[in-house]
């Protein structure tokens, strides 16, 4: 997590993210296509997190580079989803998967 990202404690602790943050997957988690199973995984050290369809949508833009206002903006456009729904879910997606230790801000 970076300096300047801030932790509500009020929510156990989950990063309050911001939209000009930037997340990335951390070295020895990989995104990958569980072609056995039909589907997307995110695999960690001794642990294994299956994707469901938004989840696998959302980790294949979080490149280390986009932010999370651009993610969002790609997701509202592809879909044609309402932007600010879309960004209450992709946040609080962001922020479990970063107490899991499975991406990080950059």
């Amino acid at each position: 997590m970076s300096a300047d990202t801030p932790i509500n404690d009020d929510a156990g602790g989950v990063p309050t993210l911001q939209e000009h943050d930037v997340v990335k997957i951390p070295r020895g988690v990989r995104l990958r296509e569980d072609k056995a199973r039909g589907g997307w995984v995110l695999l960690a050290p001794e642990r294994v997190f299956q994707l469901d369809p938004v989840a696998q949508q959302v980790l294949t833009r979080v490149d280390g580079e986009r932010d999370i206002a651009a993610i969002v903006d790609d997701l509202a456009e592809t879909f044609a989803a309402p932007r600010e729904r879309i960004l209450v879910d992709v946040r609080a997606m962001l922020a479990d998967l970063i107490t899991k230790n499975v991406l990080e801000v950059t």
